[in-house]
């Protein structure tokens, strides 16, 4: 029975760290509510008023989303900077609650000093979201001189009772968030597991549904690589540590993105194309009606299951001759003397999950210290000493890139400061045209829009996002105003659990945010007696006049139209995919070694920002269905290229530690057409009256033919080589269609 239920506790666990990585929202969500609810509680000891109860709670709202970095040192610095921030912030406002001109043009002047001071970091940003949102809070509770003493010991009281829940009752380290953030990359690597086994037997009927499973895992453990990457260097005691978690977690995410490939291409009757798993509704492969019956097949099921107990196992239960023996014989197929009997394809995929085997076992030693050598076959002796060898050649070193930083109105913080000023002063002239009372909510609106985007484009996006949530938290308002009545505490605890569940869903979805916000906003209302339906109406009102002021400043204020940007960012990612190849090229070329997992991570991280920067044109929204279409198959091809680009350093990173692995100069050589289209579409993308075109060919393996007949052209490492290779080029090539670039075939 204990086993059972701590089999069932596992499951749970695994569950909640696979669909929260690193137990971020949650965290986040508990912080808030435990913060408000203590101010709370310590308020009405002191016998506060409901105004004061209110103002209290926002500000330990305030108080507690405000603060972001990572240490916290850092956070508690921040924190004791921002009260007499808070404290300030009030007082002004209370001190011009009855001069309306000077207020509003102080109100405009605080909201761009918000946002410039951003450019200072996650503390500027932190405290001039504090000043900001304060000063919304004083607006909202009408404070005036006569409340000033009462409501700046509000504050005071809320800022202490996110101090005490922030670093004593949910407390939370960097060590603790990576750890958690590698049990969530265990539990997405099982679900990808577990999805690529669905592949294996999936039907006719059933392949699309499959393969975006296959999709949704690819990404999700791709998303959490990158987390797991942002966290390292304060999560872990030095930087070799850091970057032999790093270099693991890249091993495991390439040998699991691989296998998957192999058993699309082992169900297909041809070779499987690395975009299927990328590009969203792209066209399955051709399968049978059910897998090819024979032990073959019986004996992949059965590993792609024992692979995924491989990675799930906790360490405490890690030891035993059945979990050595399920190790030792995945491990086997890295031989080629132990592979089935099968048909190539297939063979390949056992090929897959020895590779895939190996790097859960690094990822294992990595993350949980040595492992359990006492029934060691010769292939995991083999496999451990590899490791082992590449552990001990991890260069910590790392120099610092300096960044060519923009001056002026050119700096984003300074143009976006502008821009939010300008939206803010057509917020507030309209506003007081509509309501008197109320208008901040058109400036807030105005202001939230501008929060985390960098084009009209997306502007726009967060603008409906914002008006659409905000429509059905009105709905949900007026439920839940008309549920509660009188009942001053029992409407307090439905904040709490709206404002839980807007922070829990901040992340996922921007509309939720919105509607739990707004619904949450009823409440409030109902509880400061000023609940109307008319109020929350005039809330729809303000809310799409915030966003149109914001997306008017964004427009015709030093505007960045969302191709600019776009093209911008897809400039950055070919820079970096040309400086992951050409490294991890060189390198197996015989040349100097480079430090190509930070290069590779620099990919990862533009691509993120190209694909967050697409997200206006390919929102469902969007009246050009052509466009949309088209901004997805590039960033799917661009991906597929990242992950080609990622497999070359992955296996370049292992020259002077394998013993498989041996220079070849002719690669240098198998590179440069690829290289040269890639640069010739960042041309065209730079400028559009470029005169580009990109090349195609012989066949990236044609390349390296020896002149003496007869002897083998490459060994296996260096055929898996150059087929990245050839999977890259070929992807680049269809980047040129969607890009306008043309395509020339040379003549023989």
């Amino acid at each position: 029975m204990k086993a059972a239920g701590r089999s069932v506790r596992t499951r749970l666990r695994d569950r909640v760290a696979a669909s929260d990585p690193g137990l971020l929202r949650l965290t986040a969500g508990l912080r808030t509510v435990g913060a408000i609810a203590l101010a709370l509680g310590v308020l009405a000891v002191f016998g506060a008023d409901v105004t004061h109860l209110v103002a209290g709670a926002m500000a330990a709202m305030v108080a507690t989303f405000a603060i972001r970095e990572k240490e916290p040192r850092a956070q508690a610095v921040t924190l004791a900077l921002g009260l007499p921030v808070a404290l300030a912030s009030v007082s002004v406002s209370s001190l011009l609650t009855s001069r309306v001109v000077l207020g509003d043009a102080f109100f405009v002047v605080l909201i761009f000093c918000a946002v410039f001071v951003r450019r200072f970091g996650d503390r500027g940003t932190a405290l001039g979201l504090i000043g900001f949102q304060v000063y919304f809070v004083s607006l909202f509770v009408g404070a005036d001189v006569s409340v000033l003493p009462g409501l700046l010991g509000a504050i005071a009281v809320a800022f202490a009772c996110s101090a005490v829940v922030r670093f004593a009752v949910v407390p939370s380290t960097p060590a603790g968030v990576l750890q958690r953030l590698r049990q969530a990359f265990r539990a997405r690597l099982a679900q990808l597991l577990a999805a690529q086994a669905e592949l294996l037997d999936a039907g006719p009927d059933e392949i699309d549904r499959t393969l975006e499973h296959l999709r949704d895992g690819t990404a999700r453990l791709h998303e959490t690589a990158l987390m797991i990457q942002s966290r390292l260097e304060d999560g872990t005691p030095d930087p070799s540590t850091a970057r032999l978690v790093q270099r693991r977690i890249a091993d495991a995410e390439i040998a699991a993105e691989r296998l998957g490939l192999l058993l699309l291409t082992a169900r297909s009757a041809e070779r499987a194309d690395t975009l299927t798993l990328h590009l969203p509704g792209a066209p399955a492969p051709s399968v049978g009606r059910s897998p090819a019956p024979g032990e073959a097949t019986e004996t992949l099921r059965r590993d792609l299951g024992a692979l995924r107990t491989l990675v799930l196992r906790p360490p405490a239960e890690a030891r035993g001759t059945a979990l050595s023996h399920l190790r030792n014989r995945l491990l086997g197929y890295r031989d080629e003397e132990n592979l089935p009997e099968a048909t190539p394809a297939v063979q390949d995929v056992f090929r897959g999950i020895g590779e895939a085997a190996r790097a859960v076992m690094g990822l294992r030693i990595a993350l949980d210290g040595p492992q359990d050598e006492s029934d060691d076959t010769p292939a995991t002796t083999r496999s451990r000493e590899e490791l082992d060898a590449e552990d001990a050649a991890i260069d910590a070193g790392e120099e610092a890139a300096e960044k060519d930083e923009p001056t002026g109105l050119r700096r984003p913080t300074t143009r976006a400061a502008v821009q939010v000023a300008v939206g803010s002063s057509l917020a507030i002239v309209g506003g007081e045209f509509l309501s008197s009372q109320r208008w901040y909510w058109a400036v807030l609106t105005c202001w939230i829009v501008f929060i985390n985007t960098a084009s009209t484009g997306e502007i726009l996006v967060k603008g409906y996002r914002r008006l659409l949530g905000t429509v059905l938290g009105v709905v949900a308002g007026i439920v839940l105003a008309g549920l509660v009545g009188n009942h001053t505490w029992t409407a307090f605890g439905l904040v709490l659990l709206l404002i839980f569940a807007m922070f829990y869903t901040a992340p996922l979805s921007y509309t939720l945010m919105s509607f739990f916000v707004t619904a949450m906003l009823g409440l409030l209302y109902t509880l400061l007696h000023t609940y109307s339906l008319s109020v929350l109406l005039l809330r729809i009102e303000e809310t799409a006049l915030g966003a149109a002021c914001g997306i008017v400043a964004a427009a015709l204020v030093l505007p960045i139209r969302t191709d600019r940007r776009t093209n911008e960012l897809l400039g950055t990612v070919l820079e970096r995919l040309t400086d992951v190849t050409e490294g991890a090229v060189d390198q197996l070329s015989g040349g100097p070694a480079a430090d190509l997992l930070d290069k590779a991570r620099d990919l990862d991280q533009a691509l993120g920002d190209l694909r967050a920067a697409t997200q206006p044109l390919t929102h469902p929204i969007t009246p050009l269905r052509a466009r949309r279409n088209t901004a997805q198959y590039v960033v799917a091809l661009l991906e597929t290229c990242a992950y080609h680009a990622r497999s070359l350093a992955a296996t370049a990173e292992l020259l002077p530690t394998h013993p498989s692995i041996a220079a070849d100069p002719r690669l240098r050589g198998a590179v440069r057409r690829t290289v040269r289209n890639i640069e010739a579409i960042a041309a065209r993308v730079a400028d559009e009256e470029a005169v580009a075109e990109v090349e195609t060919g012989p066949s990236i393996a044609s390349l390296l033919q020896f002149e003496a007949g007869g002897v083998p052209r490459y060994g296996r490492i260096t055929g898996r080589v150059l087929r990245h290779l050839e999977r890259l080029d070929e992807a680049v090539v269809g980047l040129a269609r969607p890009l306008g670039v043309s395509v020339a075939t040379p003549r023989r």
